[in-house]
């Protein structure tokens, strides 16, 4: 009840401090504390449900890529990969770090304040993301099972932290060029840019 309470604080410190940042103009200030101010807001309240779910629709789904090549098998109602070979056999955890929850509630809260986008973009662009977010967290975990299978458990370290995480940065990279570089640069007009998506006659 406590940590309730001082979440609804914490929102509405965060409400008022945004509010003085809109009047001020100062737009900078109002997106980089709005972003980070949701993100730790969702992560308070969101977190605790989503982390599960997450991890068990990335378990079934690099199941089913398991199941298509027969090397290794998983067990989404508990979020466990196991992987076979011929050096031995490991299972894998997919628990809070590699169910994506941190990704896509970070993804979100910078979509929520990019007004260069009206609501109904943030919100098609939200709902892809977070598919895409899922899908390259599935990636991620595909390549580390077989990295695993092929060469064996004593290559977790390599494939998880260095192979896995290369694979998802890169992925993670081209949506965010995507979502927010490129659509920036779109609605860049010569000589003045502007941050809504509409155009105003000269």
């Amino acid at each position: 009840m406590i940590k309730y309470v001082i979440g609804i604080v914490c929102v509405v410190i965060l409400i008022y401090v945004l509010s003085v940042f809109r009047r001020g103009k100062l737009n900078f200030w109002y997106y980089i504390t709005g972003s980070i101010g949701v993100f730790l807001l969702m992560m308070f309240f969101l977190k605790p449900y989503l982390t599960l779910p997450l991890a068990r629709s990335v378990a079934a789904l690099s199941g089913l890529v398991g199941d298509l090549t027969g090397l290794f098998s998983a067990y989404f109602k508990y979020g466990i990969i196991f992987v076979e070979s011929e050096f031995g056999s490991m299972t894998l955890q997919i628990d809070f770090e590699c169910s994506g929850i941190i990704e896509v509630l970070a993804y979100l809260a910078l979509l929520m304040f990019y007004n260069v986008f009206d609501w109904v973009e943030r919100l098609l662009y939200g709902i892809i993301g977070i598919l895409y977010i899922i899908v390259a967290n599935v990636a991620r975990i595909v390549v580390i099972c077989l990295f695993i299978h092929f060469h064996g458990p004593s290559s977790y370290f390599v494939a998880h932290t260095l192979v896995g995480r290369i694979v998802f940065y890169i992925l993670s990279i081209i949506l965010y060029f995507y979502v927010f570089t490129k659509s920036q640069v779109l609605r860049m007009r010569l000589g003045s840019f502007t941050y809504g998506h509409k155009d105003k006659a000269n």
